[in-house]
């Protein structure tokens, strides 16, 4: 190996290291704030992809009746707690609240499909569009059981992700997909031939990991994410709702996720389940970084990236064994420094 091809194997894994650090930060969020594994962040980042796909090639995407289907069914929902609690006349400013807005996005996608709209528009909706599901997940499964343990959060997370698989596959068919690139551009430096597409990749999750840091440091919602994360008996006694804070953080994560496919699309061809190993390599990262930690989530996913890139070129056939393999020493090093505690503290 010479330094031109370490050089090429260097920015292909710091590339695909800031794809899996916005998913590692979207599992952290979820985790921290919920106490779920965020399971299906690989079936939210393929959602994304093929959303935009859809809307690329002139199609009105399946996920609108996806979308459509999750909001009726979310609404009906909400209207029977609010109903059970005795609040009969919030019942229907509940339903209205949860159906309405991811209806009038699913009516808005249907007519922007075949309707060929500038590429920042589409991507738009597809994030829009895909970031809906986030909390229409949060409200149709997880909510009802927030107070259960981690472990069966994890048992319900598993079978929403094979749930996604299906429905994307009867949504969107068997086809890969790719998305249209944001630029065909390309550079050398020295014997390093550099895409405008990879420079715009870092720069993207960049800015995106720093949003993260100022709604998390500056905004009045992001704190009350942290509180709860921090601490969420005293968040709720300090008048921050949990369902809320479930719900936010899952509209943020699912933003992230199909923030990652529309990266990722103009790269690689994306089928309906291609998302759940890139994901596991998102999730090995979030574990470096204990499910607890940004910096160390997004340091750890770079690494991935890294590893996995040269693994390539050395063991091109183990590449995916010698990722994954990088967790069992973590698990093990953090068993031995963490001091175990009950759940509830």
């Amino acid at each position: 190996m010479d330094l031109s091809i370490a050089a090429l194997l260097a920015q292909d894994g710091i590339t695909n290291g800031a794809i899996y650090a916005l998913l590692a930060l979207a599992l952290v969020m979820v985790f921290a704030v919920t106490r779920v594994i965020l399971v299906p962040s690989g079936e939210l980042l393929t959602i994304g992809a093929l959303t935009l796909a859809a809307f690329d090639q002139g199609h009105v995407p399946g996920t609108v009746r996806l979308v459509a289907g999750a909001a009726v069914l979310a609404g009906v929902i909400e209207a029977v707690r609010r109903a059970r609690r005795g609040e009969g006349r919030r019942a229907l400013a509940g339903a209205a609240l949860w159906a309405g807005i991811p209806l009038a996005l699913a009516a808005l996608a249907a007519w922007m499909g075949p309707r060929k709209l500038p590429l920042a528009a589409e991507v738009a909706m597809a994030l829009a569009l895909t970031g809906a599901l986030g909390p229409l997940t949060w409200k149709i499964v997880f909510e009802p059981i927030a107070d259960a343990s981690v472990l069966v959060l994890l048992i319900v997370a598993v079978a929403v992700h094979f749930v996604l698989t299906g429905l994307a596959l009867y949504f969107f068919g068997a086809e890969g997909s790719r998305t249209p690139p944001f630029s065909s551009a390309s550079f050398d430096i020295g014997a390093l031939r550099v895409s405008v597409q990879s420079l715009l990749v870092l720069a993207t999750s960049a800015l995106a990991i720093a949003a993260l840091a100022l709604f998390f440091g500056r905004t009045l919602y992001g704190k009350a994410l942290h509180a709860t994360s921090v601490n969420r008996l005293g968040a709720r006694l300090c008048g921050i709702s949990p369902d809320f804070a479930g719900a936010l953080s899952f509209a943020l994560a699912a933003v992230l996720c199909a923030f990652c496919g529309v990266l990722i699309g103009p790269i690689t061809t994306l089928y309906y389940d291609s998302g759940f190993i890139i994901s596991l390599k998102g999730f090995v990262g979030a574990i470096i970084g204990g499910l607890a930690s940004y910096p160390l989530a997004a340091a750890g996913s770079l690494f991935v990236g890294l590893i996995e890139a040269f693994s390539s070129f050395w063991a091109s056939a183990y590449k995916e064994v010698i990722v994954f393999t990088l967790i069992i020493p973590v698990l093990l090093w953090r068993s031995l420094v963490t001091h175990h505690h009950e759940e509830d503290e």
